[in-house]
């Protein structure tokens, strides 16, 4: 028998979600007297019953009723409402100890202080109070909502004179022996760990536990209740079931304001409005920091490349079977620019049929908002799997974990981004892709085995056969109206290296000259007026380089222009350092 206990037995216990039992377990541990429970907290939680039905309370709510039984003392603390008791009992007996303790106070208010330095002070006393006074134990629980604004991250030196005693106390508070002894836990609840003060938050006295999204079947008995209640119209051929299948990614708080604005309305529940919404409330819930990519393309309307296209194919194919274990954990795409790096991205998108996201800047100057920021993104995306996530200048965008001049923040980020890629429980449910002109400044602990697998290299076409058929994919990807004219004609008499983007500029310029003409199709001499006015880029070493460095990190000959398939590495090497001290790179 434990020293600390849930009003419940293991029965019981096993009935709680997994977070719970979690909690539950190392509560009955007797070890801590504080714990921090982050995550998906400002959500209706699910409890059911050992009849397997359902109900859904607030995490307050949860905490006090399903794992604490509404026993004994439970008290409520966040900076807008001050001290608040489960009930007026509770409430009573508290303002009568302290009124005896301390009679000057006179206002009894004073000791329901929204002032944190106050509300501890007191509520400390009160605790120590009761232990001592108790003959049978009595167990208490503090619950500190928005604990963010009671202990934030940031240097001990910005803390305010309150800030540290807020800080200090809560730390003792956590090894205090007689908290121990008389069964008094404090509860943090916050969104974002890394919203907490890393001085408690990391602390080996403290207990941190993840509450996570709901499951498809959670969704699937919120909907069902919903339903049942009247307050939900679903349009023929949906079900509780098929909706909750298609809104990975929401909580039940979102999905019940998506539920309640349409009922609102008195319209039925569509898959169109579903998704439509489901990508606003996301990228709402995001704040800016992920953008879903939609595409009406799909590989058909990617020229050339085939062998990539082949892989791409293959994991499309994987990803509809089922086969999600055969899929590598990420792919990292190399290739100078204007080859169409994202677009053959965006194209195998629309080719697998689930969401992909692309990640946006998460950086702030802010201490402690870029790490909140990056668990805020990684929350959503385990939450929304299977998803595929689109990182474009990975280089530039990811840092390393030797970065400095941040306060070890880059470090700090970098490690936690290497460990999420690298967690096998998410292969086939969180495909990465790592898109860059330059991979050999991505670190290698992103494009080793076990992150970005496969490493796959887009190079311009070589041929004129090769352009002639881009050119025609183009056209068709821009919904141009051509007059039939011989495009490889004007490819042998304008011979340039043609990237992709070259090719789209110069249509859009064409077309640009057939609308001054108040044409809407292009012709023979819209095009040759484009292309003999075209100059090429002026930094031939540098798109050499990227030729050279994709070269190198490709893992299939086969993708490999001809020039440069029989060139052994070192040769390779040599090239790319010669190139980098001609352009003033560092080695």
């Amino acid at each position: 028998m434990t020293e600390h206990y849930i009003d419940a037995n293991q029965e019981y216990i096993q009935t709680l979600p997994e977070w719970a039992r979690e909690f539950a377990y190392k509560y009955g541990s007797s070890t801590a007297n504080l714990y921090i429970l982050h995550g998906n907290i400002r959500d209706f939680l699910p409890h059911k019953s050992n009849a397997g039905e359902f109900t859904f309370t607030r995490i307050q709510e949860y905490i006090a009723e399903r794992i604490f039984g509404n026993r004994n003392v439970i008290v409520f603390y966040d900076r807008s409402s001050g001290v608040v008791f489960l009930n007026k009992d509770m409430t009573r007996d508290y303002q009568k100890a302290m009124h005896e303790k301390y009679p000057d106070v006179e206002d009894l208010s004073d000791f329901m202080s929204p002032d944190p330095e106050e509300s501890f002070f007191y509520l400390e006393k009160y605790f120590l109070t009761r232990v001592a006074e108790d003959k049978q134990k009595c167990r208490m629980v503090l619950i500190l909502d928005f604990a963010e604004t009671i202990v934030p991250p940031g240097d001990l030196g910005r803390y305010s004179d309150g800030g540290l005693f807020c800080l200090v106390t809560l730390k003792r508070w956590a090894t205090h022996p007689l908290f121990t002894k008389g069964d008094v836990s404090i509860i943090l609840l916050t969104e974002n760990l890394a919203d907490i003060s890393p001085r408690l938050a990391g602390s080996p006295a403290t207990v941190k536990v993840s509450v996570p999204f709901p499951s498809e079947t959670v969704r699937a008995r919120f909907l069902e209740s919903k339903l049942n209640e009247g307050k939900l119209i679903l349009d023929r051929g949906l079900t509780p079931d098929r909706v909750a299948a298609v809104t990975n990614g929401l909580n039940l708080m979102n999905l019940n304001q998506l539920i309640s604005e349409n009922f609102e309305i008195s319209k039925l529940l569509t898959l169109e409005y579903l998704r439509q919404k489901k990508k606003e409330i996301i990228e709402n819930e995001a704040a800016g920091l992920l953008e879903f990519l939609e595409t009406s393309y799909n590989l058909s309307h990617v020229s050339g490349h085939n062998f990539v296209k082949k892989r791409f194919k293959n994991a499309a194919r994987a990803i509809k079977m089922g086969r999600l274990d055969v899929l590598p954990m990420g792919y990292l795409i190399a290739g100078p620019v204007g080859t169409g790096k994202s677009f053959m991205v965006s194209a195998f998108a629309g080719e697998i049929g689930i969401p992909m996201v692309k990640f946006c800047n998460f950086r702030s100057k802010w201490q402690g908002d870029t790490e909140s920021n990056l668990e805020r993104i990684l929350n959503i995306l385990k939450s929304m799997a299977p998803v595929a996530v689109m990182i474009d200048e990975a280089d530039a965008f990811l840092g390393d974990r030797d970065q400095e001049g941040d306060s070890g923040t880059s470090n700090r980020v970098f490690a936690q981004l290497a460990s999420f890629m690298g967690n096998t429980e998410f292969r086939g449910k969180i495909i990465w892709f790592l898109i860059t002109c330059r991979p050999d400044l991505v670190p290698i602990d992103l494009k080793r085995q076990g992150r970005a697998e496969e490493h796959l290299a887009l190079f311009y076409p070589e041929t004129d056969e090769e352009r002639e058929d881009l050119f025609k994919t183009l056209v068709r990807k821009l919904d141009l109206d051509i007059r039939n004219f011989p495009v490889a004609e004007l490819f042998k008499k304008y011979k340039y290296e043609y990237s992709g983007a070259d090719l789209e500029a110069l249509l859009v310029r064409a077309k640009l000259l057939a609308a001054m003409e108040d044409r809407v199709y292009i012709k023979r001499e819209d095009m040759e007026e484009a292309m003999s006015d075209f100059v090429p880029a002026v930094y031939p070493h540098e798109i050499e380089l990227q030729n050279l460095v994709a070269t190198v990190e490709c893992t299939s000959k086969e993708m490999l222009p001809r020039r440069l398939r029989s060139k052994p590495r070192s040769e390779l090497s040599k090239e790319i350092q010669e190139i980098k001290i001609l352009i003033g790179e560092r080695g």
